[in-house]
């Protein structure tokens, strides 16, 4: 919508008009994660304000009864309409090629408002096997609880992918990368898979970002976010978010707005000042990890490097395709070490991760710290031993997240415990 369409459409309060950047003009991905989103109030900030409000003032009766029956659109109350957050949904949805974000409290209550707004009894949800651990537990212990039916597939196979459509297939579901092997889903071949069995195909994006590959421009028809991770850059706070169709999102805004899954003003203003960064990190990040991968791959305590930025590996062709950053695979690897005579495999892991004394035993990821955690007895440990092993999450796998450090410091971090094996 242009700057002139806005301004003439009366039923739209001044506050919602997005006028700090006219998209219609042809601007590079930078300027947008920079510029886009922002309303500028009559106090004339640079900076995007925080809007720590839960309510909002009307002019009269009939304004107020207006903004309620969406004769008028404005704010009507910060669980589901702030300015603040607001700002980072345009912003987003501008970066993913989206009409529409939603931004919602964490990165699981994006997914489960995907699950609320398109998903209900009787339908069949069909998901890879390579997800987080969260997630495996929301779609086994929850939905399907209230009749949804649930079922897997390796990510990497498509003939599974499309010998297990039923149906009553209402959402195909992936992670691509995925948590934490990183490994790639052919996204526009389900995307025409999900379009020929009207199916919605939901992409996580976060561990690409926009900055590296956008799942709408593939086949994708919502992407889910944990902002959490590198959207914000820094770990510091919580959030999640759903991009796609305006229709699709005013089903998922339904959903945020009934059961109050909402992103805080303050955690939305911290999003939006990381996406400023996200295009710059996003390539500092990607260049240790090739490098770091590089180190792995090559050590001789370590027996295998998932990591598709490696030439030989088996989705290396199909990352490049679909990530539209040059060289740009991620900063999320798993690595398995060897066991010893001394130490069986988890006791190989854990003396890699024990010896570091930079890097951070922690289980988040998309930080500017570098990061390490064993999958198996955090991230993944309440799955059970057969669903950790149908996602591939050994004993002797260790997660790594690769952050902004000197990666000479990063490798010889890794080195103290890989070297003393």
């Amino acid at each position: 919508m242009s700057k002139s369409q806005v301004q003439e459409d009366s039923s739209l309060d001044p506050n919602w008009r997005n006028d700090a950047l006219d998209l219609g003009l042809d601007y590079g991905m930078q300027t947008i994660a920079v510029r886009a989103g922002q309303h500028r109030t009559d106090e004339g900030e640079h900076s995007e304000p925080i809007f720590t409000t839960s309510s909002y003032v009307y002019h009269s009766a009939a304004d107020a009864a207006a903004h309620f029956d969406v004769t008028k659109t404005g704010n009507v109350y910060s669980r589901h309409t702030n300015p603040s957050v607001r700002t980072f949904e345009r912003r987003l949805a501008a970066l993913e090629n989206g009409a529409r974000a939603v931004a919602t409290a964490s990165g699981m209550g994006a997914i489960l408002t995907m699950c609320l707004a398109y998903l209900k009894a009787g339908d069949h949800l069909l998901a890879a096997n390579q997800l987080f651990g969260s997630s495996i537990g929301l779609f086994n212990n929850y939905m399907a609880k209230f009749g949804v039916e649930v079922s897997y597939v390796d990510c990497f196979d498509n003939e599974a992918w499309a010998n297990a459509v039923q149906s009553n297939t209402k959402v195909i579901y992936c992670e691509s990368p995925s948590n934490p092997l990183a490994q790639i889903c052919d996204i526009g071949y389900l995307g025409e898979l999900c379009k020929a069995n009207d199916i919605l195909l939901v992409v996580d994006n976060c561990f690409a970002t926009p900055a590296l590959q956008r799942p709408l421009d593939l086949g994708a028809d919502v992407v889910i976010h944990s902002a959490t991770k590198y959207l914000d850059g820094q770990g510091r706070v919580l959030g999640g978010a759903l991009v796609g169709s305006d229709k699709l999102m005013q089903e998922a805004f339904t959903v945020v707005r009934s059961g109050g899954i909402s992103m805080s003003p303050f955690n939305a203003w911290v999003f939006t000042k990381g996406l400023e960064t996200l295009k710059l990190r996003m390539q500092a990040h990607c260049n240790n990890a090739n490098q770091v991968a590089e180190f792995l791959v090559n050590h001789p305590n370590v027996s295998t490097v998932h990591f598709s930025g490696l030439s030989d590996h088996p989705s290396h062709e199909l990352a490049t395709r679909q990530h539209h950053m040059k060289g740009g695979y991620g900063a999320i690897m798993g690595f398995e070490v060897k066991s010893s005579a001394s130490l069986d495999s988890k006791a190989a892991a854990w003396h890699v991760i024990d010896s570091t004394q930079m890097v951070s035993i922690t289980n988040n990821l998309g930080d500017a710290k570098t990061t390490v955690t064993h999958p198996a007895t955090t991230t993944h440990f309440r799955l059970t031993p057969e669903a950790r092993a149908e996602a591939g999450v050994k004993d002797g796998l260790i997660r790594l997240s690769v952050g902004l450090e000197d990666v000479e410091d990063i490798i010889k971090d890794l080195a103290r415990g890989l070297d003393s094996l």
